[in-house]
């Protein structure tokens, strides 16, 4: 049986066909068939259709309508990109498409479409640097680009994306030199820029989502001011935890309760009262209580390794503080 998704292709590709119409038109046609469909897809066939209309439309743009060419060859990239079984054949063949058009977009279109490629560009090296055929510096360096362009004032949305990404693969590079500690500070300063856009009423489980990223960072961040960063983990932590529970999000809520536990586990109880916002009575009783917590709920729902990673963790906690009870008595 013909599905409506089907009989929309074969008539876009019948009108394409057309004489009457200029090949332009019909090639314009094609796009916004296929952006139609990638809008929101409902099946993997559905961006396969966009992508051979994408094709069609590039196959019957004149030659000399170069910014539609690229325009094509733009949001070609973005479908090969979605696909999701594609693999990093389609990756970098979706690159390679996105490149041929960049030229073009930034010469003859508008600004933000030139950001917009910049963008996508950044996002496929960061996901072919992690299958080992691209740097994530050259990703970092395409999401710069974009930010000049799209900025918090003007685009929001795409700012907030575009930081989320530096600081994910700021992270993912190794800190094995000095500019390491620099790339960490970074992170950290692009997921507070993320929340400079991204807010509790409005976004909560985006917001959610930075705050934990944040406090991972803040907590993994060489400094010199370790008690500060890790207070500011369990603040980070703790504004994540105001959207994050264990019956609407349990596997989020484990992951960022065990998160916080980690922190209440190295954190100095007589460093972290010296500070005056602490209200930290006992941080190692505390992480205990979370890791049972999470274990408890990393196990209920199938997610069986982490729930011996907690299991194992607070085992030790356990151990140690029966010990000092011990030295105590």
């Amino acid at each position: 049986m013909t599905t409506l998704a089907q009989s929309q292709l074969q008539a876009a590709l019948r009108a394409a066909e057309d004489p009457d119409a200029p090949p332009a038109e019909r090639a314009e046609m094609l796009m916004q068939i296929a952006m139609g469909l990638q809008q929101r897809p409902g099946s993997a066939q559905q961006l396969l259709d966009a992508v051979r209309l994408y094709r069609r439309g590039l196959e019957l743009a004149p030659a000399p309508a170069t910014l539609l060419r690229a325009r094509l060859g733009a949001r070609l990239a973005t479908a090969l990109q979605a696909l999701p079984d594609g693999g990093a054949e389609s990756l970098e063949d979706a690159l390679q498409s996105l490149r041929e058009a960049l030229p073009v977009l930034q010469d003859q279109g508008r600004p933000e479409e030139a950001a917009e490629a910049q963008l996508n560009e950044g996002l496929l090296l960061q996901a072919l640097a992690g299958c080992g055929r691209a740097r994530l510096q050259d990703a970092i360096n395409a999401y710069l680009r974009a930010l000049r362009v799209f900025t918090r004032e003007a685009w929001p949305q795409e700012f907030a994306i575009l930081h989320n990404n530096l600081a994910i693969a700021y992270l993912a590079m190794p800190a094995t030199d000095e500019r390491g500690k620099l790339r960490e500070a970074l992170a950290v300063r692009s997921f507070e820029a993320v929340l400079e856009v991204v807010n509790l009423v409005d976004h909560p489980s985006e917001y959610a989502m930075v705050q934990n990223n944040l406090g991972n960072a803040l907590q993994s961040a060489s400094s010199s001011h370790v008690l500060e960063n890790l207070l500011r983990a369990l603040a980070a932590y703790d504004e994540a935890l105001k959207v994050r529970n264990p019956r609407d999000t349990p596997l989020a809520y484990a992951n960022t309760i065990a998160n916080k536990a980690n922190v209440l586990r190295v954190l100095e109880p007589d460093a972290a009262r010296d500070v005056a916002q602490a209200d930290l009575h006992d941080p190692l009783a505390e992480a205990l209580a979370l890791l049972r917590e999470a274990g408890t709920l990393f196990a209920a729902h199938g997610e069986s390794d982490k729930a011996a990673l907690m299991r194992q963790a607070a085992a030790e906690i356990d151990a140690e503080l029966t010990q000092r009870r011990r030295l105590a008595s």
